[in-house]
């Protein structure tokens, strides 16, 4: 058996981190969470993450700010941002994904986590990208 993902989730709402702690959970990964952005570094720093999902309007410390920080610790680690398009848009992000948190359906940020932990990995020995980085990462601003 394949060890479970883990997952440091990141939000300030406790209502609804609970409800992506719940959701991740019950579909096979490891959840650790943090309520802002400071104690998100911290946990991070300490821990092993495979992937972090970050609610981008945060008190203090936004998420993009927060994925900035850790992005300098380790670049390699897939990052998601949920959030206000309006309130994301112009701007340059560090974010790997940018996804609208209102609109975003629980199967399709699943499939998205699903498909960006699995990069972390890398391509498997012999196997040819499908599509070069820079189209995936257009795609996944774009959804």
């Amino acid at each position: 058996m394949r060890p479970k993902k883990i997952i440091l989730c990141v939000d300030d709402n406790e209502l609804e981190l609970s409800v992506l702690k719940f959701m991740l959970a019950t579909n096979g990964y490891r959840v650790v969470s943090a309520g802002n952005g400071q104690e998100a570094i911290g946990i991070f720093a300490d821990t092993a993450v495979d992937l972090v999902l970050a609610d981008y309007a945060m008190p203090q410390m936004n998420g993009d700010q927060m994925v900035a920080q850790l992005k300098q610790m380790a670049p390699h680690i897939p990052m998601i941002l949920l959030g206000d398009p309006q309130k994301m848009a112009g701007e340059i992000h560090a974010a790997d994904a940018l996804l609208a948190k209102k609109s975003c359906s629980p199967q399709e940020l699943l499939e998205r986590i699903k498909i960006m932990s699995a990069r972390k990995r890398g391509p498997r020995k012999g196997a040819q990208r499908a599509m070069p980085v820079a189209e995936e990462m257009e795609l996944a601003v774009a959804s």
